[in-house]
């Protein structure tokens, strides 16, 4: 049966993150949810310091949890690379946001390329902050915004 996914690095877990976990949820209805979580390797090539995959893990089965996501709908993948097992893997759908897009569509060009069927990329738009620039974990670790998206002195 086709799966969807969904992936990232889920470092602070935010709003954006929230939305397409649950955004992801739905449209997997009920089937299995691939959640592709970056390695501590793959996470150590960005320019600050990104929690252990371990405790990015809990932090992640503990929103799932607090969802009532059965355990049998979902599982969480170690991520190597930026694709997984998209690239080859029986899925529909992949479930991304506006900074993951090229990714879904490199995807969709090698699956195309090994003459697979291509995934619907369903992308969902960025969650704003107050100052309604996107959410995400650069400006929640430069301390502009919480995970909600409050200015920082203003929570």
């Amino acid at each position: 049966m086709p799966k969807t996914a969904v992936g990232g690095t889920f470092e602070y877990l935010h709003d954006g993150h929230r939305k397409l976990l649950r955004r992801a949820f739905e449209i997997a209805a009920g089937d299995l949810l691939d959640i592709g979580l970056t390695s501590d390797s793959m996470a150590g090539q960005k320019d600050r310091n990104i929690p252990s995959y371990a405790t990015r893990r809990n932090q992640l089965e503990d929103y799932i949890a607090s969802l009532d996501i059965p355990d049998k709908n979902y599982q969480i993948q170690k991520l190597e690379d930026p694709f997984g097992t998209t690239v080859n893997g029986d899925y529909r759908y992949i479930v991304v946001s506006p900074e993951t897009y090229a990714v879904a569509e490199k995807i969709n060009k090698l699956r195309r390329e090994d003459g697979k069927e291509q995934l619907e990329i369903v992308k969902i738009d960025y969650v704003m902050a107050e100052d309604e620039k996107p959410i995400s974990s650069t400006r929640i670790s430069n301390g502009e915004i919480d995970i909600h998206g409050h200015l920082r002195g203003k929570f």
